[in-house]
C-alpha cells in the first residue's frame, strides 16, 4: 500500500514547519492497524499540510497517498479522510456558499505561478530558512505575483484531490458517515458534475434523520443538479437539502428556524444560516418575488430566523440609494416587535444588525425614524 511513497523527495518539500521529511511517516501511519496512531498521523497532518486552513507544496504530495488510505482495509479513518480533503481543497466552506468555488477562475488567476514556485527556495537551498521557509520570497513578490504563486498552489492541490472524485463517487454506496463526506467532497468539483449528478441521485435514504440525502441534495445543487429528494420528504434535514438545491424561498425561509445539525458537514451543521445564505441564489433568480416572501414572514419571526432572514432582507434593500423596497421593509420592521426579540427578550445580535446598516435599533425608534423619512 501506499505505492511510490519513497519516490517523492520530501526532504526538497515545504509544509507548515518546514521540510516535508516527517511527512512519509505520518502517511504510513494513517494505514496502521493501531486507532490511537491513526489519530495521532491525521492530527499532524493536519498540523503540517493544511494549518490553520492554509495549504503548501507538500500538500499536493501527499493527497495521492492519502487517497490510497481511503480504500485500505486497515484504515477505518474514512470520513476523517475526507474531511482533510475536502478541508484543503475549500479552506472554509463559508468562502463559497451558496454558489460553489469559481475553479476557472482560480485557474485562470494560476498562469505563470509555477516557475513562480520553481523560483522560491526550497529545503536544502543555501538560502532557504527552516524557520521562515519561503515568506521572505513570497514578501518581495509584488501583489499580482504573490496571487499567481498561491493560486497555482492551491490549482495543483485541488487537481491531486480531484483525481479522487471516481472513488469519492464509489464511497457514496458505504456506511452513512463515509457517504456524507463523500457526497460532501464531490460538491466542490463543478468540472466532473456531468457523472457526479447521477451517482448522487441514488442517494435517497442512508439514515433516519435524512443527514445523507440532504448533503447529497446540496451536492447536486452546487453542481447545477436537482436533487433526488422532495421538498415534502418527511425527514426534516432532508427537506433542508432539498430546498437548499432548489432555492425554493418558502422553505428557505422555513428552514431559517431550524437547529444545527452536527452530522451535516456544511457550514459545520448550521442549517439556518445555509439556508439564509441561500436566499441570495433566489433573490437572484428573482429578487422582487424572494423580498415580497421575505417581506410576509417578518412579523412572525423572531431569534436566529429573523436575524438570517432580516439579514437577507437588508441586504436586497439596501444595494445602493433609497428605494421602494427599503421603505417597505423599515415599516414592516416597525410594525413587528417580535420580530427583535429572542425568548420575550432583546436579541443583541438582530439590533446589531440594525446598526451595522446605520439604523435605529428599536422599533420605536425605527418607526421616528421612518415617519420622517
Amino acid at each position: 500500500m501506499l505505492t511510490g511513497l519513497d519516490q517523492v523527495d520530501w526532504a526538497r518539500l515545504s509544509h507548515a514547519y518546514g521540510p516535508a521529511d516527517d511527512v512519509p511517516a505520518q502517511l504510513r501511519d494513517l494505514v496502521s492497524p493501531d486507532e490511537a496512531v491513526r489519530r495521532k498521523a491525521l492530527s499532524g497532518m493536519y498540523a503540517n499540510l493544511y494549518h490553520q486552513g492554509t495549504i503548501y507544496e507538500a500538500t499536493a504530495a501527499a493527497v495521492p497517498f492519502v487517497l490510497q488510505a481511503l480504500t485500505d482495509p486497515v484504515c477505518d479513518e474514512q470520513p476523517q479522510l475526507l474531511d482533510l480533503l475536502s478541508g484543503i481543497v475549500t479552506g472554509h466552506d463559508s468562502m463559497w456558499l451558496p454558489a460553489g468555488i469559481p475553479v476557472a477562475r482560480h485557474r485562470a488567476q494560476a498562469v505563470g505561478g509555477d516557475a513562480l514556485l520553481a523560483a522560491a527556495p526550497h529545503p536544502g537551498d543555501e538560502d532557504y530558512d527552516e524557520d521562515e521557509a519561503d515568506l521572505a520570497y513570497v514578501e518581495d513578490l509584488d501583489e499580482e505575483d504573490q496571487n499567481r504563486l498561491y493560486a497555482h498552489i492551491w490549482v495543483r492541490v485541488y487537481d491531486a484531490v480531484r483525481a479522487g472524485v471516481p472513488l469519492f463517487r464509489d464511497l457514496l454506496t458505504w456506511e452513512p458517515p463515509v457517504a456524507c463526506m463523500a457526497a460532501y467532497t464531490l460538491a466542490w468539483f463543478p468540472e466532473d458534475a456531468a457523472e457526479s449528478l447521477p451517482a448522487l441521485a441514488k442517494v435517497t435514504g442512508g439514515d433516519e434523520e435524512g443527514v445523507v440525502a440532504a448533503t447529497a441534495s446540496v451536492a447536486m445543487g452546487l453542481l447545477g443538479g436537482r436533487p433526488a429528494v422532495t421538498l415534502d420528504d418527511p425527514r426534516p434535514i432532508a427537506r433542508w437539502g432539498a430546498a437548499i438545491a432548489l432555492a425554493s424561498v418558502d422553505d428557505l425561509i422555513a428552514a431559517t428556524a431550524l437547529p444545527k445539525s452536527d452530522r451535516v458537514p456544511f457550514l459545520d451543521g448550521d442549517l439556518a444560516t445555509c439556508a439564509a445564505r441561500s436566499l441570495r441564489l433566489a433573490g437572484e433568480r428573482d429578487a422582487d418575488r424572494t423580498f415580497d416572501k421575505i417581506l410576509a414572514r417578518i412579523p412572525t419571526i423572531s431569534g436566529y430566523s429573523a436575524l438570517h432572514v432580516v439579514g437577507e432582507a437588508l441586504r436586497l434593500a439596501f444595494p445602493d440609494g433609497p428605494s421602494e423596497r427599503q421603505r417597505r421593509l423599515l415599516d414592516a420592521l416597525a410594525g413587528s416587535p417580535g420580530t427583535w426579540l429572542i425568548e420575550g427578550r432583546t436579541f443583541a445580535s438582530f439590533t446589531n444588525l440594525m446598526d451595522r446598516h446605520g439604523l435605529p435599533t428599536s422599533p420605536a425608534a425605527l418607526r421616528d425614524y421612518t415617519s420622517t423619512r
